[in-house]
């Protein structure tokens, strides 16, 4: 766990600003102020104490942002009673999954979907438009963002209707870094679900990845439901993360 921890907060950091306070590593959106974008992660085996605790909710505070943590719970066990006595509350707490390459299923392809590597503005913006829909996300669609990401090595799936090419819903992939990489953002639009799409979509992002070298492909399940569908695919449960706030 703690190589995955290790590649957790390397991803955490990338293009955010950053700081050191005691036994954490705070990181900070320049561009947003959305609280899943800004977070600390406390270095393996950290044992805060409460004026590290006080300092880091200070550092989020002084940027008018929510103080909040998330870190893998066996890489840091002391870590959040320390956090909990100091007023911080669990947000949640969920699994996280992997997928070695030889356990992998690939279900049939879904009847009239097809899933693509988007191009055309077209194709990322009905990516973006079937993923916010999803996750209920009423932000701008970011079509340079996405185009940026595969650019840069990231993985994206797009899942339209064949014969219309209708939207149905999309998925990525970070990087492949060290063997390791997440596969996340898996949506599928509300008259598309129960078609065997979402786990479609998490093949081909993880077949993908492994195709690239990756040995360790992690992901974090929304929900319960969402959980039995990864597992369909070959993911199995790993280790507990913790997500950490102070109102």
């Amino acid at each position: 766990m703690s190589a995955l921890q290790s590649h957790m907060r390397a991803a955490a950091a990338a293009g955010r600003t950053t700081e050191r306070i005691g036994p954490f590593l705070a990181t900070f959106s320049p561009r947003s102020t959305n609280p899943f974008l800004n977070y600390a992660v406390p270095d393996d085996g950290a044992r805060p104490t409460r004026s590290d605790v006080d300092a880091l909710t200070a550092a989020y505070r002084d940027r008018d942002l929510v103080p909040r943590l998330e870190f893998l719970v066996a890489t840091a066990p002391w870590a959040e009673p320390a956090l909990r006595e100091a007023g911080y509350e669990v947000e949640r707490r969920i699994p996280v999954l992997l997928c070695p390459p030889d356990a992998l299923v690939t279900p049939p392809a879904p009847a009239g979907v097809e899933l693509v590597v988007p191009e055309s503005d077209v194709d990322f913006a009905g990516m973006l438009a079937a993923q916010h829909e999803a996750f209920d996300d009423s932000s701008p669609h970011d079509v340079p963002g996405a185009r940026a990401w595969l650019d840069g090595g990231g993985f994206s799936v797009y899942a339209r209707e064949a014969a219309t090419g209708e939207a149905a819903g999309g998925g990525s992939a970070e990087a492949v870094a060290d063997g390791t990489t997440e596969v996340a953002g898996i949506g599928v639009r509300a008259r598309y679900r129960r078609r065997g799409v979402g786990a479609a979509i998490t093949a081909w992002l993880t077949g993908a990845v492994h195709e690239r070298g990756a040995h360790t492909v992690f992901l974090t399940p929304a929900g319960t439901n969402e959980q039995r569908l990864y597992e369909r695919v070959g993911y199995r449960a790993a280790d507990d993360m913790v997500h950490l706030r102070l109102s």
